[in-house]
């Protein structure tokens, strides 16, 4: 069972804003900072996501779980409008399983942030 993840970041003023705004749709904000170092992000469950400028930064993958499918379209839409780069466009994943709708986005440092449904589409 994971308690919380973090991904290093080279600019994190940049990679906050980002964050901030693709994971609004996730419900997702920030509950803890150390200036210009550290932030946590949580949802309703509680602290579960953070960012950390220190080296090596990318190459982490991160799999945020969403109620429906929408929510992950509106990920999707949000993180490209921060400045995220497209790593797969929401859809199914059938490789994973039959339900598995994904979408997939690189943040400014190359860092692998998914967000995805396991619900059957309604």
């Amino acid at each position: 069972m994971l308690s919380h993840v973090a991904v290093n970041v080279t600019d994190f003023e940049a990679a906050k804003r980002f964050y901030l705004a693709a994971l609004e749709p996730l419900r997702y904000r920030v509950v803890y900072e150390e200036p210009d170092a550290l932030a946590y992000f949580a949802d309703r469950n509680g602290l579960d996501f953070g960012i950390g400028r220190r080296a090596p930064d990318g190459g982490a993958h991160v799999a945020f779980e969403c109620a429906d499918r929408g929510t992950v379209d509106v990920f999707y839409a949000a993180a490209l409008a921060a400045g995220g780069r497209d790593n797969g466009a929401p859809g199914v994943r059938p490789q994973y399983d039959a339900s598995y709708y994904a979408a997939y986005v690189l943040d400014a440092d190359g860092n692998n942030i998914e967000a995805v449904c396991h619900e059957p589409q309604s």
